[in-house]
């Protein structure tokens, strides 16, 4: 059987010893698996001693399985041990023409660096940052450069068939707020129609409303509201249906566009909003070797967004995380196979598993990825005992408290448990760390790939494992 155990003093050695040998799982474990109806086949799980690396209990360890988000912990992990937590990117306005009285008598580069959390908001500062240069008219093209990444041409719709959903959203150097949308529907009683209302709202996305306002009691807004993106630039889409007057408003999000085109849309929008013109259109393409930098400006530091990844589970940023290993490992541009290539030397240097580790893209977002319990378990033990470990654990997900586990197993103390999960159809799994009331930390990794994972059977799992390690006190 494969074990890594991670070097400690004479004392551990000896504690970890009493623990060599794994016990069976105990019988309400056991009755959990069995009421659920899920085959030993389909159950992996492992709880070690995160201080020792002694395994306590263990199902099918070796066995490689769909992950789902879990896989965001390989990627985020080894981003921080590389990079380090501070690690920045940055975005760029150049200009290749002279500046005249605060007139660009030329084109306006916006260049990405591959920016993982460029917000609106942050879209907004970027914007107020270039009219702080002095700059407040553009007699030219606004170009987005976007020559960082990579990427081969890929349907946003092949992974669930939702190509408007924000966690289907593909990676770009210029992503800008997701290519989201926060769509405002409301009844309009005083004007008789129904108000659509965009934020942000970029200036080349065109909104057609057909919702038709109706008496009657509000029927609720699943059924009735229809939306559909209706160009293949997916600049345009189209409200249909009908809404009762007796509806409150009701707000959803969806992903809208390409990048490029979503980052200068809603760059003219802010831009015109802070007193900007601009006379020219819209570019994409590399700025020239001669223009040169107006703006730098620079992203959050990594240990923010490794936070911002696991808390709330982003398959954009964590796939931009890895495309960004690549980049800075092998040059310009990046590429998912330089980013796989870079956590795999650097798994095998920290002299992880890597039998049937499958990284695709390095979300989880995918049907291919695969990796098996023990892996996760010696990546966690790795994580605990790195210069890095409060920056990842702060990374994590707290039962009952915050992201992805706000609402689940709130009966834990509060601070005990620290799991990222992982969900996509027949897959449900959890890895992190368990902190019983004597102040010992366990390593937990449990992964179900069953289609009894939609009976909550997976869950209930997750769950007693939990209280199987904070009953041990």
């Amino acid at each position: 059987m494969r074990r890594i155990l991670i070097p400690c003093l004479f004392a551990c050695s000896v504690v970890a010893t009493a623990f060599a040998a794994p016990r069976l799982a105990p019988p309400p474990i056991e009755r959990v698996i069995e009421q659920g109806h899920l085959p030993y086949a389909s159950v992996s799980y492992i709880v070690e001693d995160a201080a020792t690396g002694a395994v306590v209990i263990e199902r099918n360890p070796g066995t490689p399985r769909g992950p789902g988000s879990v896989m965001k912990m390989l990627t985020t992990f080894a981003a921080l041990d590389l990079l380090g937590p501070q690690f920045t990117w940055h975005t760029h306005a150049l200009v290749d023409g002279p500046i005249v009285r605060g007139v660009l008598h030329g084109n306006l580069y916006l260049q990405g660096g591959g920016d993982p959390y460029m917000t609106i908001d942050r879209w907004w500062r970027f914007a107020a940052e270039l009219r702080a240069t002095g700059l407040r008219a553009i007699d030219g093209n606004v170009v987005i450069d976007d020559h960082e990444f990579s990427l081969p041409s890929e349907n946003s719709a092949a992974f669930d068939g939702h190509p408007n959903r924000p966690y289907n959203v593909i990676p770009d150097a210029m992503m800008v707020n997701f290519q989201s949308i926060d769509y405002r529907v409301a009844p309009d009683p005083g004007a008789h129609r129904v108000a659509v209302a965009a934020i942000p709202h970029p200036v080349n996305l065109t909104i057609e409303n057909d919702i038709r306002l109706v008496g009657g009691r509000c029927a609720g807004y699943g059924d009735r509201i229809g939306y559909r993106v209706d160009s293949p630039l997916r600049d345009r889409v189209v409200f249909s249906g009908t809404l009762s007057l007796h509806c409150g408003p009701e707000l959803f999000t969806r992903a809208v566009m390409q990048a490029p085109e979503y980052a200068y849309g809603t760059f003219v929008q802010l831009w015109r909003e802070l007193g900007g013109q601009i006379t020219g259109g819209y570019a994409h393409g590399a700025a020239p070797p001669r223009a040169r930098e107006l703006l730098d400006f620079e992203s959050l530091p990594l240990a923010d967004i490794v936070k911002l990844t696991n808390k709330f589970s982003n398959n954009t940023m964590a796939r931009t995380i890895l495309l960004t290993l690549g980049q800075r490992r092998y040059g310009a541009p990046a590429t998912l196979a330089k980013g796989i290539t870079v956590i795999e030397d650097w798994a095998r240097q920290h002299h992880l598993p890597l039998d049937g580790l499958v990284i695709a893209n390095g979300s989880g977002l995918s049907r291919r990825t695969r990796i098996d319990a023990e892996t996760l378990a010696a990546l966690l033990r790795l994580a605990y005992h790195s210069n890095f470990s409060p920056e990842y654990l702060a990374s994590l997900p707290i039962a009952g408290v915050d992201g992805t586990l706000q609402r689940h197993m709130q009966e834990t103390p509060p601070g005990s448990v620290r799991l990222k999960t992982g969900h996509i159809d027949d897959v449900s799994a959890v890895a992190g760390y368990v902190r019983t009331r004597s102040d010992r930390t366990f390593v937990l990794v449990s992964l179900v790939n069953d289609p009894r994972v939609a009976t909550g059977a997976a869950e209930r799992l997750h769950q007693a494992l939990v209280d199987w390690i904070l009953d041990r006190g």
